[in-house]
């Protein structure tokens, strides 16, 4: 529902309690005077936060279904009537596909379901996530074309595509003082300083506010890094000095990006959301403020994803780290197999298309995991997303399979082996033998338990209490030090 037709149907009334159950979903409470959500029972997690809402519904939220059709019936009324149609095929294509992608993304920001966000529009999040399902249907007609057909493909997007990318050199000298170069000794270092130095820090900064825990930012940005380790044979821009993998991308750019990131979502999780309509604030001030504040979330929800507590949450942070790792190399496997150059706008707008569909999808995972009553079946963006990054995986091996069986080094399929084996070792004895262990130690305490209560029952049976003179059952025997009797 949109947020007007919510307040229809269940809109709180004057002087209700805000719904907090919504908020929860971080969707806007509806109402004409909803007042302030407080305590658990009215539906709202102990990670979640307390939110204040007046309810005031404006145009700005309103659904604009029939004003987009007109809008839209115009316009292709106008290129069907009053504009005359080229006679070049290959641009009449293009147009008439761009025509359909465009039109499908009206009738979804305006139709589609909503997800959990709400800032700063809910049909902002809507046009993700049909983007989501246009890039998908791309994905999928590429993965169905020849290797040689589906780089001539991207010609269409961009003449300069379709050409072999030319080798580059990434490992090179490694020395961070080069004593040998006079002018410049650090010359190496400040070759490194380049534009995705700060590329990587506001790109862990946004990771850290989908992931929100500091331990599962950093064993990926770690796991990354042996990833490039281990795979360099295969691609040569995984080649990089020791300080680059360690000092520059792991402490500096990765580290530095979670820690504004974790102080981020300190803040956010402290921060009183308190939400007025625009024209209900009385100072300029204010309304500023209000302005700013509407590209801050709805409201907050603090992620405990607790791995080691249930074998269905461990499996399920497994299986994040590895889709968010899995989505990580495919980026530079798709430049390698695609021939596109990692300068190039395309590069960029799927970066800029995970950014933001990334949220969503981690929030969709966690409210699946930590209220599976609530949260029935997986979120749409979340389902598209491993959609997505299974299929690019999927084109990378059909367009460049020798590349991808080429065998790991000897000792780096060592390391990844015994690593498994670790990891594969405590999960069989945290969520298995660690369980039965402790059913086991719990069955005899409980006949421990049931035996002391029958001796004191039959201590008993003469109708009086035991008496200082008789025998110690087997609790008051083994505290005075004495072996129980059996």
């Amino acid at each position: 529902m949109r947020r007007g037709e919510r307040k229809g149907a269940e809109g709180p009334r004057p002087g209700s309690p805000v719904p907090v159950g919504k908020a929860s979903l971080e969707e806007p409470l509806d109402g004409a005077a909803a007042g302030r959500a407080s305590g658990p029972a009215a539906g709202r997690r102990s990670t979640e936060s307390e939110v204040y809402d007046d309810g005031t519904n404006t145009f700005f939220w309103r659904a604009h279904t029939l004003s987009v059709l007109f809008i839209l019936t115009c316009v292709l009324g106008y290129v069907t009537l009053l504009e005359e149609t080229p006679r070049d095929t290959a641009y009449n294509t293009k147009r008439g596909i761009v025509a359909s992608i465009l039109v499908f993304l009206c009738f979804g920001v305006t139709q589609a379901k909503d997800g959990p966000f709400s800032r700063p529009h809910p049909a902002y999040w809507r046009f993700w996530l049909c983007v989501s399902v246009v890039y998908e249907l791309v994905l999928i007609f590429i993965l169905f074309q020849t290797v040689q057909d589906g780089r001539q493909f991207l010609k269409y997007v961009d003449p300069r595509l379709g050409v072999p990318l030319p080798e580059r050199d990434y490992g090179g000298n490694c020395l961070i003082y080069d004593a040998d170069n006079k002018t410049d000794p650090f010359h190496n270092v400040w070759d490194k300083l380049d534009g995705f130095v700060p590329a990587h820090f506001i790109g862990w900064y946004l990771k850290t506010l989908m992931i929100r825990d500091w331990w599962m930012c950093t064993i990926v940005s770690v796991m990354f890094e042996f990833l490039e380790y281990s795979l360099e044979h295969q691609l040569p821009n995984f080649s990089e000095c020791w300080w680059d993998h360690w000092i520059m991308d792991v402490l500096v750019c990765n580290g530095l990006g979670i820690y504004c990131g974790m102080k981020t979502l300190e803040w956010l999780s402290l921060k009183t959301y308190k939400w007025q309509g625009l024209w209900n604030i009385p100072t300029y001030k204010g309304k500023m403020q209000r302005i700013v504040f509407q590209f801050t979330p709805y409201s907050w929800v603090r992620f405990e994803w607790k791995p080691a507590s249930s074998l269905r949450r461990w499996l399920a942070v497994c299986g994040i780290i590895l889709v968010f790792l899995l989505a990580e190399l495919n980026t530079f496997y798709l430049k390698f197999v695609l021939w596109l150059p990692p300068e190039h706008y395309l590069v960029l707008l799927r970066l800029v298309f995970f950014v933001n569909v990334g949220g969503v999808a981690m929030r969709e995972i966690y409210d699946f995991m930590d209220d599976p009553k609530l949260h029935k079946k997986l979120g749409q963006q979340a389902w598209l997303v491993a959609a997505i990054t299974v299929t690019e995986l999927l084109i990378v091996v059909k367009y460049d399979p020798h590349t991808l069986t080429l065998s790991l080094p000897f000792y780096i399929a060592q390391c990844w082996t015994l690593g498994s084996v670790l990891a594969l070792t405590w999960t069989v004895w945290r969520f298995f033998l660690r369980d039965i262990t402790l059913r086991y130690k719990e069955t005899r305490r409980q006949k421990q338990q049931g035996r002391d209560d029958q001796g004191r029952a039959d201590g008993s049976v003469d109708g009086r209490p035991p008496g200082p003179d008789d025998p110690a059952g087997p609790e008051e025997a083994e505290r005075e030090g004495v072996p129980a009797p059996h």
